[in-house]
């Protein structure tokens, strides 16, 4: 499912490449799941004008399990990500998220509609560019 997104900040700007992004998702509308909970995650192609579509979904055994949090499912759970730039989630603890970003992948806290994140990443993604 492709999107033309609205999150373009000024025609003539130098595109920036694409890249994945991966989404908490329980139903594939909203992000609204705890990384360390999540079992299936949405994965986009974001282009560099902020258009999206929908790549495929990749499920994946939770890592937190009642309060303990397994190392060798963290690991597991991140590897699966490595080709994405950013992870989209309702929640993330501090562990994971640097374990996130030592691995390459920068976990963001955006929940809602996805198509809403996704349009927020992308201008956060375009004014990176910027400067």
């Amino acid at each position: 499912m492709a999107k033309t997104s609205s999150a373009n900040l000024a025609e003539g700007q130098p595109k920036t490449a694409g890249y994945r992004v991966a989404a908490a998702s329980s139903d594939g509308i909203v992000i609204n799941q705890h990384f360390g909970r999540a079992d299936i995650f949405y994965i986009y192609e974001v282009t560099g004008k902020g258009n999206y579509r929908f790549l495929e979904t990749r499920t994946v055994t939770p890592v937190c399990d009642g309060g303990n949090h397994d190392e060798e499912k963290l690991c597991s759970s991140i590897d699966r990500f490595k080709d994405c730039k950013y992870i989209l989630v309702s929640r993330i603890g501090i562990g994971a998220a640097n374990r996130m970003e030592q691995s390459g992948v920068t976990p963001m806290e955006l929940p809602g509609m996805i198509g809403e994140s996704l349009d927020k990443l992308a201008v956060y993604e375009q004014l990176q560019h910027l400067f």
